[in-house]
């Protein structure tokens, strides 16, 4: 059963500043559940349709239409979570690097953070404005990827103003990322999904780098930010990796 108290405290995680509050994020699913669970992080609380899943004190029976109530999907699955949002870790200098400016659909972070999970990217950095990583729809997105990769949310500007990394940003006007001598270390800037990239950080970046169109028509406007961090990222490690 949910009591009432639990029924707000979960409504409230919907909303950043609660979950700032509380230090808690809600994740659905088995395997999203799981892989947090395996990567370490702390379970708050556990509701579940399956008796068989009911086995600490932290751990709560629900129904169908219980956990329907509480749950943030569209379709319910048969089990939700809180856990405890871990401490940030330091920011490193080094490796290889995505940065994001002002990307605010859920899914499209989501995205990005699995993606830098599959190609070994361990730090992601997000301008303050980005949404937010323990969103809900971002942490189903992410698949588990969430606790694998350090999300950093800082002044960007004020990043690549101090990093001692090259800086490379995806445009339409940049080189051919496909002829490109690429390092292993450096810093990839995404933009915002209507905008682009804005103008305060273009000025912070070194290398612009463009995905070519291949189409006969050439009418294709641009790339889903997700999509072109992933060939950008793929690119990246098929020039240092191989």
């Amino acid at each position: 059963m949910v009591s009432k108290s639990q029924t707000k405290l979960i409504t409230s995680l919907q909303q950043k500043k609660y979950r700032n509050q509380s230090r808690l994020f809600v994740a659905e699913g088995s395997k999203v559940i799981d892989e947090l669970l395996e990567e370490g992080l702390h379970l708050h609380s556990f509701f579940s349709t399956d008796a068989a899943q009911i086995t600490e004190k932290n751990h709560f029976q629900v129904t169908e239409a219980e956990l329907k109530k509480i749950s943030f999907l569209k379709t319910a699955n048969t089990s939700l979570a809180l856990f405890e949002i871990p401490k940030p870790k330091p920011l490193q200098d080094s490796g290889l690097i995505v940065a994001l400016d002002a990307v605010r659909d859920p899914g499209n972070l989501g995205t990005i953070i699995r993606l830098c999970d599959w190609f070994g990217v361990q730090q992601l950095i997000c301008s303050e404005d980005t949404v937010d990583s323990y969103n809900p729809k971002v942490v189903q997105a992410t698949m588990g990827s969430l606790a694998r990769v350090q999300v950093h949310y800082l002044s960007l500007s004020e990043y690549l103003e101090e990093t001692k990394l090259p800086i490379f940003g995806g445009f339409m006007d940049g080189k051919n990322i496909y002829s490109e001598k690429l390092p292993k270390e450096g810093i990839i800037v995404m933009g915002n999904e209507a905008n682009g990239i804005s103008e305060e950080i273009i000025k912070k970046i070194n290398h612009k780098v463009a995905i070519p169109r291949f189409g006969k028509t050439q009418k294709t406007e641009s790339l889903n930010v997700a999509t072109a961090a992933a060939i950008l990222l793929s690119e990246f490690r098929r020039a240092t990796e191989m």
